[in-house]
């Protein structure tokens, strides 16, 4: 009897056990997810504390992390520094009145009329911060950046470029795809072994063609190549292409659809993940060049954008952390909202790339 009400018991409590690791392991799954994205977003939070501070406060001495300055307290038209003293086991924010070696005179801003005299250092004592974001850092940095003409330069560069590289990678690719013909893998073969050839083995045929048909101090030499596609976009697009079914395509043609009719109708609307990645890649790409345009718009400051323009910006004023931060985290606020509205079809396009098998 005692047996089997020791068994009943336990079969009572298992379900609360079961229950408990059903629970436990996505609670401990989530805070280890923000424990890792917290020590990610780190570095930015730092960025972002230091573009609101000043350029006294990063050259003091103990000065927090979050941007503050030294609190200070008015009276009799005197600006006195507030410290924290510890007073009867507590510590209070009390202003230094009469700064002595071995003891001070302090008074409390709530109670001015009162001193207070304490034993001891005050050069010991913390100092008192109040949080005084600068938010003039923002708008210093887009007057003197002329943020609203590198942006333009970089969005119209970023943005035609995409679209270049988006269509033309298409093209291509659909035909790796979905045609046969004569030496089609040899030639796939030699169109990803251009990924294995460095930048600069080309770097100076190319640009000594670009100075021979004046192409140089133009956008020319930067979005042109974007419309005869590139071998990582390609292989991408191709790959995600083989997992569409060719019964669509067979289906289609039956109707009395040809080659690009059946791309527009039957391939596009089912490979718009694919097709979304390439675009963010291309997009984030572009906006972060900074070596292309460094070399065919370095006589054209008025074409350059923000990559070249910022760097021109911190080596002016190096000096000034603050500046340089708040310009690198206006930079970063486009690619991050574009990657936020397209991350359903990005995750996407990236799971499924590589899946598909020639047939």
């Amino acid at each position: 009897m005692v047996a089997r009400d020791a068994l009943t018991d336990g079969a009572a409590a298992r379900p609360w056990r079961h229950t408990a690791v059903r629970f436990g392991r996505p609670f401990l799954v989530t805070l280890v997810a923000g424990v890792l994205a917290l020590a990610f977003l780190s570095p930015f939070l730092r960025s972002a504390m230091i573009s609101l501070s000043t350029r006294e406060q990063l050259g003091q001495a103990n000065a927090p992390v979050w941007p503050a300055d030294p609190a200070v307290f008015e009276y009799q038209g005197v600006a006195y520094d507030i410290y924290r003293v510890p007073v009867d086991g507590e510590l209070r924010d009390l202003a230094l009145f009469q700064p002595g070696r071995t003891s001070s005179i302090f008074i409390d801003p709530a109670d001015p009329a009162t001193p207070i005299s304490w034993d001891g250092s005050w050069r010991a004592l913390e100092r008192s911060w109040s949080f005084t974001p600068t938010w003039s850092n923002y708008s210093d940095v887009w007057r003197l950046l002329d943020y609203p003409r590198v942006m333009f330069n970089t969005i119209a560069l970023a943005t035609i470029g995409t679209i270049g590289t988006v269509i033309s990678c298409t093209l291509v690719a659909y035909g790796f795809a979905r045609f046969r013909f004569p030496g089609r893998n040899a030639l796939f073969t030699l169109l990803i072994a251009t990924i294995f050839l460095p930048a600069a083995v080309t770097l100076i045929p190319t640009y000594t063609v670009f100075v021979k048909i004046g192409w140089v101090g133009s956008w020319l030499p930067i979005l042109v190549p974007a419309f005869f596609a590139n071998a990582y976009d390609v292989f991408l697009l191709r790959q995600y292409l083989l997992t569409i079914p060719p019964d669509l395509d067979e289906a289609a043609a039956i109707d009395g659809a040809g080659p690009f009719r059946i791309l527009w109708s039957v391939i596009l609307p089912q490979a718009w993940p694919a097709i979304v990645t390439v675009g963010i890649f291309s997009f984030v790409y572009t906006w972060n060049d900074y070596f292309g345009p460094l070399i065919y718009l370095s006589t054209r400051p008025d074409l350059q954008p923000i990559s070249v323009a910022l760097a021109h910006f911190n080596g002016l004023y190096s000096s000034n952390p603050a500046l340089i931060q708040a310009g690198t985290l206006m930079t970063l606020v486009l690619p991050v909202i574009m990657f936020i509205i397209f991350q359903r079809f990005f995750m996407r396009g990236i799971a499924l790339t590589g899946t598909g098998v020639e047939k």
